[in-house]
């Protein structure tokens, strides 16, 4: 509820019956992939439960926005369309709309904060769409897009917060079904909540059992404080940025409300070894958005126990460097890489002797330096700082324990976070 009564666009969103969501995903359905809903057996039985896979990833534009894009585009009457839209976005909002405004004919203009990144600005540019660099925040684009809209007469469309951008968010649902129609739950990211409103207003037209749940991150849970009556309190880096918002959409929060939705919270070690596991066992690439639904499994494994769950991986948009640094924390994690520091002899042969040492423990040295001028030792003493490839944490510190048998002081010098205890049986 909001303020005692229903907005007139959730009283009209929630007056939908099943034909009307079948009908939302039939118009779509010869323009945008039917994305594969598919068994995860190796990470259902990590879990415990049956997980099933909705691989939006997989999209022409690597994300779902291009559903709720392409509709709100396909509603636009033929002014509208002959005068062109305009967006706020940094992201997969960006790209969807502009590919699908393109494919159609119709102009497009996006206002990007200045600091987007340049491959974003790309992207977005190679889709077809006039590219805009105004404010150093979204909010701060969002009022320069209003602005061009009404001084040029183009239709603003909305990332999340439009009802017709909602209505063609439901239509992954309405394929899932189709494909797993004995679904006990389905795992939402929430940022601005499009997907997550639209998600449950099929969820109650065509299965109303459906247990749909949203999942945001813990440093941007803005959806999740305002359903408690709590003001968001939300900021800090994050590898979710796809659901880093600080205010959801009124529709979208009005839909939750009067659906009365759970929305849970996720920490930023279980997204980074959802996203590895999803590289690793799925052989996927999902942007930290798009893993939030596992994450929140590995993070809270009793939650869904036992129980059949569709989980959307709602991006594959990740930036390389990102992907590359999460799979080698997650290395770091399992204790497949490991930064040591011995205290040696500055003598010859004693790195020798250590690399020996290692070599018969059957570990594999990929990185060596010598600290000789800024160590707090002896001038004939040196710390040797080494990363170290091993099979698993039982064998690293094996070969610990091996170094410290021939008499070397060692430390570890980065002890991430060890893996969740539901991982670490891979």
């Amino acid at each position: 509820m909001v303020d005692g009564a229903l907005m007139p666009a959730t009283e009209k969103l929630l007056s939908l019956q099943k034909e009307d969501f079948l009908g939302i995903q039939k118009k779509l359905s010869d323009q945008i992939s039917h994305t594969a809903c598919l068994f995860a057996r190796t990470l259902s039985e990590i879990c415990e439960t049956e997980i099933f896979f909705k691989f939006e990833n997989l999209q022409y534009t690597a994300s779902f926005k291009e559903r709720g894009a392409l509709y709100k585009l396909m509603q636009l009457d033929e002014n509208q369309k002959q005068k062109g839209v305009i967006a706020m976005s940094a992201g997969n909002h960006a790209q969807a709309l502009a590919y699908h405004a393109r494919r159609l004919g119709i102009p497009s203009t996006i206002v990007m904060p200045a600091a987007t990144p340049f491959i974003k600005i790309h992207l977005t540019r190679q889709a077809g769409a006039r590219v805009m660099l105004e404010g150093e925040t979204l909010s701060q684009s969002e009022k320069e897009a209003r602005r061009i809209a009404q001084e040029e007469d183009l239709t603003f469309v909305h990332p999340y917060d439009d009802e017709d951008v909602i209505l063609g968010q439901s239509s992954a649902l309405v394929e899932m079904l189709a494909d797993i129609p004995s679904l006990d739950a389905i795992l939402v990211p929430v940022g601005g909540g499009g997907l997550l409103a639209g998600t449950a207003l099929a969820a109650r037209a065509l299965c109303p059992g459906l247990s749909v749940i949203g999942v945001e991150v813990e440093n941007y849970a803005s959806m999740s404080a305002l359903l408690d009556g709590r003001t968001p309190d939300c900021g800090g880096a994050t590898i979710a940025e796809g659901i880093a918002v600080k205010q959801p959409g009124q529709k979208t929060l009005a839909v939750t409300r009067a659906l009365n939705l759970k929305v849970v919270t996720v920490n930023e070690a279980s997204l980074e070894t959802a996203v590895a596991l999803l590289a690793n066992i799925e052989k996927t690439v999902v942007e930290g958005a798009g893993a939030a639904g596992l994450a929140f499994l590995l993070e809270k494994p009793d939650a869904l126990r036992g129980k059949k769950v569709g989980i959307v991986l709602s991006g594959g948009n990740i930036d390389s460097r990102i992907l590359a640094a999460v799979l080698l924390r997650d290395l770091a994690r399992q204790g497949r890489i490991t930064r040591l520091r011995l205290e040696i002899a500055d003598s010859p042969g004693a790195l020798a002797e250590v690399a020996g040492r290692i070599g018969q423990e059957g570990g594999n040295i990929i990185d060596v330096s010598h600290q000789r001028i800024f160590a707090a030792l002896s001038l004939k003493s040196a710390y040797l700082d080494i990363a170290l490839e091993t099979r698993d944490n039982t064998h690293r510190s094996a070969v610990i324990q091996s170094l410290k048998n021939s008499g070397y002081k060692v430390e570890i010098l980065e002890a991430l976070e060890r893996l969740h205890p539901a991982t670490a049986q891979i």
